[in-house]
């Protein structure tokens, strides 16, 4: 975090975006708000953070992303999104967890 005016959005944001209580009763990390906010934000709460955060540290929630913080469809945004900003390519599909029936 860089600033306090940073922090304030996504204290603000997160609130509107997770709106559940963490499992384990800790709360939600950083990363885990920037990365709903990025998921379900709308197009002004993108320009914000966006504005906030910088490109660059998007992009690293991106890549430390943990399976299912992303849909299919905001991480298409936003790898596009990032990725001509930045001039980085970002990896082409978000995390997700993987189930064999083997191993069960």
């Amino acid at each position: 975090m860089t600033n306090d005016t940073s922090a304030s959005l996504i204290d603000k944001l997160g609130r509107k975006y997770l709106w559940w209580r963490p499992v384990d009763g800790l709360p939600f990390s950083e990363d885990r708000i920037v990365a709903q906010i990025m998921n379900l934000g709308t197009y002004d709460d993108v320009l914000q953070l966006e504005a906030a955060l910088g490109h660059a540290h998007l992009a690293d929630i991106m890549l430390r992303a943990e399976p299912g913080w992303f849909s299919d469809r905001s991480w298409e945004f936003w790898r596009g999104r990032l990725s001509f900003a930045m001039g980085a390519e970002l990896p082409d599909k978000a995390l997700r967890r993987d189930f064999h029936a083997a191993t069960l």
